[in-house]
């Protein structure tokens, strides 16, 4: 019997030339893929920035940290700004752990990360 997640990306707001993209559950091995291929299909419509909303994950595996960063390689390919928005504590500390904190656009909120 397969396991089919629920869609980790919970919706996409565009506010012109800018995509919110709203993740909602834990981003593990289940859901890393289908995550990183929205993402990526997202960035296709070549935003000049996107800002991944993470306030309702309160878990994410090294898949999804590995997700994160392809997809963070693809947007400086297009020019596009990736910002990471609304971390919860615990990814916030995986991030530090892994040092990506420094690689990444990390902002407290939505409101900093769309100004």
């Amino acid at each position: 019997m397969s396991h089919n997640p629920a869609p980790a990306i919970s919706q996409v707001r565009r506010f012109g030339d800018v995509a919110v993209v709203d993740v909602q559950g834990d981003i593990d091995l289940s859901r890393s893929v289908e995550f990183q291929q929205t993402l990526l299909r997202i960035l296709d419509e070549k935003p000049s920035r996107m800002v991944i909303n993470l306030e309702a994950v309160p878990y994410m595996d090294s898949s999804g940290v590995a997700s994160l960063v392809k997809v963070l390689s693809r947007a400086r390919r297009a020019n596009t700004l990736l910002v990471l928005a609304s971390l919860s504590p615990r990814v916030k500390n995986l991030l530090e752990i892994t040092r990506l904190d420094s690689v990444f656009k990390i902002s407290a909120n939505e409101q900093d990360a769309l100004a």
